[in-house]
């Protein structure tokens, strides 16, 4: 199957010191949590996500931390630098709010089972997670 039938879409949540990534084969189901990167610097992120990735990924959704009223801050700004980055490379890119990700993220894991211990470090994928899967959900209910 060509790669681009597989159809894998990739969720960011972009924070200041790691950034959350989760994946989805369109047919496959729900998006999963997948990696988790500490920060360098946006082009160095970018150049790394590339290289985890692979060939495989034909569509990126970067969440964007907007604050409770819907505005922007410093890491909406983040956000969308790596979002833009991701263009720069060719990449199809689209942003989604992600408030309250973090939230759901950590009610989601207490409801799997994920022990307590290991939920900080696992947080940024399901939150990635989460943001893919709004969305996959939304881009369904548009067509």
């Amino acid at each position: 199957m060509d790669v681009r039938e597989r159809e894998i879409w990739v969720g960011l949540d972009v924070g200041s010191r790691r950034i959350g990534v989760a994946q989805a084969e369109r047919r496959a189901g729900l998006p999963s949590p997948w990696f988790t990167l500490n920060r360098r610097g946006v082009q160095a992120d970018v150049e790394r996500l590339r290289q985890r990735w692979g060939g495989a990924v034909v569509g990126v959704v970067v969440g964007l931390p907007l604050t409770d009223d819907g505005r922007e801050q410093r890491s909406t700004r983040l956000a969308r630098q790596i979002g833009d980055a991701l263009v720069a490379c060719g990449l199809t890119v689209h942003f989604q709010d992600e408030r309250y990700t973090t939230l759901e993220a950590e009610r989601r894991m207490a409801e799997a089972g994920v022990p307590r211990r290991r939920r900080d470090a696992l947080v940024d994928e399901w939150a990635a997670a989460i943001i893919l899967e709004d969305w996959l959900s939304e881009r369904d209910a548009r067509s």
